[in-house]
């Protein structure tokens, strides 16, 4: 059987070109004999495509909701935070990945932290100040230096500056702002940058992945230019004893739990040392999916192949999607009530 599947890419956000890359990887490893495709490019002026054609919302929402599943190959704000996953409950479309809830608490970093917190999960101390506010002399004693200013939704490292030395911070503060008004400051963790790729299978089952450990050349932390211009260095498996390593895997799935997750999440820990409790450093509820992003690349170490990783979340969207129709149907024999 023919499952209709429409690939949903581009987005209004500054990650709009990694996302057309992640929509061509994806479009490239589907199975053209078990799907039957539909381009969807979302222009950065919000203008809508549907396999290369302009066209207009109303129209391209009726293209999306006669597809059996949506894989929305968004990153950032207007796409991975939510807002898609609204609109594609709303059509009443089954779609790959996180819920509404996940990928708008996963977008924003002050509150995965403290959603995360709350699980008992170890994170760096931090500070989210709104527009116009500043960091105040008792935070910056608190939290010393360096630290790491991060806009607060956004992903790919956009907008984020390492500070050394508080002359610095207005200038960093601006910078950030310029992506998001809303900003982090956390403290900078200190230890190698490992991370954990979570998958969930169609039968709900929830897997991490061998841990990969970031090392980068030139750039002083994985920016950017580090993610996309071959910079930085992966090793799959992370060289770790099997302790820590179930440990890293335990943590990633905690924080898949702990944000309501489904589908898949990337967990990036720093690792102070072999045998310390991990510091949740991020999460991506989108990951890239270009060829060279971590998640693709760790599923592969772990014997999946691009192919088959596309299936089973594929796979896993139609299944939710019964699980919940199931759920909404009454008991065969059992009264409904239409009052």
């Amino acid at each position: 059987m023919i499952t209709r599947l429409a690939v949903l890419y581009g987005g209004q956000s500054g990650e709009h070109e990694v996302s057309r890359r992640s929509g061509a990887a994806i479009l490239a490893g589907l199975d053209r004999d078990r799907y039957q495709v539909t381009e969807v490019l979302i222009d950065t002026d919000g203008g809508w495509h549907v396999d290369g054609r302009p066209m207009g919302l109303p129209q391209a929402l009726r293209v999306l909701r006669a597809q059996d599943v949506v894989f929305p190959a968004l990153h950032g704000p207007y796409g991975e935070d939510g807002t898609v996953a609204s609109l594609l409950e709303w059509l009443g479309v089954p779609y790959v990945g996180n819920g509404v809830f996940a990928s708008a608490a996963g977008m924003d970093k002050g509150v995965t932290k403290r959603l995360l917190a709350a699980e008992g999960l170890r994170v760096s101390p931090g500070v989210t100040l709104r527009p116009e506010e500043t960091l105040s002399p008792a935070d910056q004693r608190r939290l010393g230096l360096p630290v790491f200013v991060k806009p607060a939704r956004a992903g790919s490292s956009l907008g984020v500056v390492r500070v050394t030395e508080w002359s610095a911070l207005p200038a960093a503060l601006a910078q950030a702002r310029q992506v998001d008004p809303k900003v982090l400051v956390e403290q900078g963790a200190h230890g190698r940058e490992i991370d954990v790729a979570v998958l969930q299978h169609p039968d709900g089952r929830v897997q991490a992945g061998p841990p990969l450990e970031i090392r980068v050349s030139g750039a002083g932390f994985f920016d950017y230019d580090a993610k996309y211009d071959g910079g930085a260095v992966f090793q799959i498996p992370a060289q770790l004893d099997p302790a820590t390593t179930e440990v890293l895997q335990d943590r990633a799935i905690r924080a898949f739990d702990a944000l309501d997750c489904r589908g898949l999440l990337r967990v990036d820990f720093f690792l102070p040392h072999e045998g310390a409790e991990p510091i949740v450093n991020e999460v991506n509820t989108f990951p890239g999916f270009t060829a060279a992003s971590q998640y693709p690349q760790i599923w592969q170490r772990a014997g999946v192949e691009f192919p088959a990783l596309l299936d089973i979340l594929i796979s896993g969207a139609l299944a939710e999607r019964g699980r919940v129709l199931a759920q909404r149907l009454p008991e065969p024999g059992r009264a409904v009530d239409l009052v």
